[in-house]
């Protein structure tokens, strides 16, 4: 009995010592897979980045759509138990790019839109407009963006170059206000991917309607842009700012981030966030406040607070 006993225990020991050099050995060959992956992919982003590189018009654009709605009818656990409710949003980052030996011209666009809705429906036969809500999306991102900078090569990486950017929203309050920017300087392209334009002579103007209160100004325009795509991540990052020559209060800054990731084809994740400040929009902000504050908004004594937005969803790459 011992001797049975005895042997069936050195045959458990031999099936797990079997077992255990089988799952050391997959994972000793898993290893490997992965680093030939990375080899591979490292490989594959060189030849891309030689690609890049080449002379001719280089088209590419991605974006996020991000949203939810929802519905509820007698869920008295709420504040509002019934009620429809939703989100839309949307971004688009697209370029056009025109690389040549001499000079280059680079063209891009950035949109950004989200709606959003809450529909109380317990007062939608309440005859008093200040208590009935809206039941349709209004707009609560309106982000227009569109760039083109022209250089002329002086060395591989420094141009001389002009710059065209102008800025609105599309949905509301078209052109009001509207930002372009025109001006002359330089240009550093240090890698494929990274344009830093530098531009000490730049007229701001400003298109204003009614009684809103906006100036045009000399000043300095800076540029940083970089976009890229390794593998299944595309992202974008672009820092836009003006200092004005006359006045600090004039000076504006925007940055702007989207990210996303493929999971299948051309479809995956994606997430975008800005933030911007500019004192001219806040000191025309605060004039529209009822009451006013006190003491009586001034371009001077406005705070101006940080702007930001952000958005996830699923992105989208062409």
């Amino acid at each position: 009995m011992k001797k049975i006993v005895f042997s069936f225990i050195l045959l458990l020991a031999g099936i797990h010592t079997g077992f255990a050099q089988t799952e050391e050995e997959l994972k000793t060959k898993l290893s490997a897979k992965k680093d030939s992956i990375a080899a591979i992919q490292g490989r594959a982003n060189a030849i891309q980045s030689q690609i890049d590189a080449l002379p001719g018009w280089k088209i590419g654009a991605f974006g996020t759509i991000g949203g939810s709605l929802s519905g509820f009818n007698n869920w008295y656990s709420q504040g509002i138990p019934d009620n429809d409710a939703g989100t839309i949003g949307i971004t688009v980052n697209a370029y056009a790019n025109l690389l040549q030996e001499k000079y280059f011209w680079r063209n891009s666009a950035t949109v950004n839109l989200a709606w959003v809705k809450l529909d109380d429906k317990s007062n939608d036969d309440n005859p008093d407009p200040l208590v009935t809500d809206d039941k349709n999306f209004q707009e609560s991102t309106d982000v227009f963006n569109i760039t083109s900078l022209f250089g002329y090569k002086l060395t591989e990486t420094l141009a001389v170059s002009t710059l065209g950017e102008y800025r609105t929203t599309l949905l509301n309050n078209f052109n009001d206000p509207g930002y372009l920017d025109l001006g002359v300087g330089a240009t550093w392209t240090p890698i494929n991917n990274l344009i830093v334009v530098v531009h000490p002579l730049n007229y701001n103007f400003v298109f204003s309607k009614g009684a809103a209160e906006y100036e045009s100004s000399l000043g300095a325009k800076i540029v940083a842009d970089y976009t890229r795509k390794i593998g299944a991540i595309n992202f974008k990052t672009n820092l836009s700012a003006f200092l004005s020559y006359e006045d600090g209060d004039y000076s504006n800054w925007t940055w702007t981030n989207s990210f996303s990731y493929t999971l299948w084809k051309a479809i995956g994740v994606g997430f975008d966030f800005g933030l911007r400040k500019n004192k001219q929009e806040a000191f025309n902000n605060a004039l529209t406040l009822d009451p006013l504050p006190t003491p009586t908004p001034t371009l001077e004594n406005t705070d101006n607070k940080l702007q930001s937005f952000w958005n996830l969803g699923l992105s989208y790459s062409f």
